[in-house]
Order: C-alpha cells, then sequence, then structure tokens
C-alpha cells in the first residue's frame, strides 16, 4: 500500500484519494493469504443423542421412572432457575419452577 507524500493520505492507482495529488507511477495493490483446512465439528442434531444426565424422576404421562434432566434461567437472575425433564421413554417434556 503506498501513501502519498503530500497529504499521507492513501493512493489509488496513480492519484491520491484526499488531495488528488498525482504519483509517477501507478500503484498496484496485492495482498496474498495461506487459507488453512478446516477442521471437521461434530454437531448433535436433535433427537440424535441426549447428552443431559438421566435421573430417577417419574414422567407424569406415561410413569416411566426415568428421565432426562436440565436446567435453565428463564426469569430474572435473581430468581431460581427453571428445571426441565425429558421422559427417557415417551419424550413427554415439562418443567417444574421452584
Amino acid at each position: 500500500m503506498e501513501f502519498c507524500k503530500k497529504c499521507g493520505s492513501v493512493i489509488l492507482g496513480k492519484k491520491c484519494v484526499s488531495c488528488g495529488h498525482e504519483c509517477e507511477e501507478e500503484v498496484k495493490l496485492e495482498t496474498s493469504q495461506m487459507m488453512e483446512k478446516k477442521k471437521e465439528i461434530a454437531c448433535v442434531t436433535e433427537g440424535e443423542h441426549e447428552i443431559n444426565p438421566i435421573v430417577d424422576f417419574p414422567c407424569p404421562k406415561c410413569k416411566n421412572p426415568q428421565s432426562y434432566f436440565w436446567t435453565k434461567q428463564t426469569r430474572a437472575g435473581d430468581e431460581a432457575e427453571t428445571r426441565f425433564y425429558k421422559c427417557v421413554k415417551c419424550k413427554h417434556t415439562w418443567r417444574i419452577y421452584r
């Protein structure tokens, strides 16, 4: 990248972009960059694998004794988080506020 000797701005082609001063020779901008091959990222799609822990909490729909469990902050930060459960058998999902 070349700069104007008069005002210090960038020169495009043969002309300064700010003051219009012309250079003796045309300036050519060249850039190159080596690109690295991206690593593959493993993605878990919905329903493919359950990654939540299994707890002994009965499903209110089918009465199965085990459920997946996770928590999420759904209200203000000074209030308790919400617990979510999902039945291992019938996939029914419900929540419990504390």
